[in-house]
């Protein structure tokens, strides 16, 4: 442990070679690797990549022009997230959805987002602070062209600040894959929203960064559930479809 006896609540966050990415060195987007396993997650959770598909390793590397390793390395931290299932003989393949594990996972999220966020409050540096109020710029043009991609990628980009901007690597690595998974579903909400409410939900993301750099934990805990409280309306909404039958392919396990 270090000898800093300071009693300030807010942690120095470990740096090796210069920059706070050395904390989730995978995660760092100066990595092509990190940048190949962006591309996949997103397509995953837009179905560009279909639940159940089959993922062929030399095709993906011609589809995002990256090499063997990076798509390896990719498809391996996407099975670990339980986002990519590999059999022997059967090869590697989208996982398939399955209701029962979202909502599992957002369950898990109410419980360990807010504390993240109350962590991100009392650690989060100016840089993070910076990372979480950039996420959703350009996020009104994005809501009123209905650019899906470019919406589930803030999204994405906002939760997994939050997770680093609490300095706690731990909690952080379990997170992330959460929210990786309930955004697979997130993106069926989209269809019958109206503007007006995609924006106040930007809104009430933003609110959260609000409560980080005014460092009061309290409040941004109080503010992450809150956004957490829409995405469960959302994924409910999302799993019903209109008439309350779900969209096909949302129909999974249930139970």
């Amino acid at each position: 442990m270090s000898g800093d006896n300071s009693s300030s609540p807010r942690r120095t966050p470990r740096r090796v070679g210069g920059g706070e990415w050395t904390v989730f060195p995978e995660w760092s987007p100066d990595l092509l690797k990190a940048r190949v396993y962006e591309r996949i997650l997103l397509d995953i959770i837009l179905c560009e990549l279909p639940p159940g598909g089959r993922l062929d390793e030399l095709e993906l590397t011609r589809r995002y022009d990256a090499g063997l390793a990076g798509v390896r390395d990719a498809l391996g931290r996407l099975a670990l997230e339980g986002l990519v299932v590999r059999k022997a003989r059967a090869g590697t393949m989208v996982a398939p959805l399955d209701l029962l594990e979202v909502r599992q996972a957002v369950d898990a999220r109410r419980l360990i987002e807010p504390h993240c966020a109350a962590l991100a409050a009392l650690n989060a540096t100016a840089e993070d602070i910076a990372r979480l109020g950039a996420a959703f710029e350009g996020g009104e043009t994005a809501v009123r062209a209905r650019d899906a991609v470019a919406l589930v990628g803030m999204d994405q980009r906002f939760h997994e600040a939050i997770a680093r901007a609490s300095r706690n690597v731990t909690l952080a690595r379990i997170l992330i894959p959460l929210q990786h998974k309930a955004a697979r579903f997130w993106v069926y909400s989209m269809g019958p929203d109206t503007e007006a409410r995609r924006l106040a939900e930007i809104a009430q993301h933003l609110e959260v960064v609000d409560c980080i750099a005014a460092r009061d934990p309290e409040r941004a805990r109080a503010a992450v559930l809150r956004t957490l409280g829409e995405f469960s309306d959302d994924m409910q909404r999302a799993v019903n479809g209109p008439g309350g039958d779900a969209p096909p392919v949302a129909r999974a396990r249930r139970s």
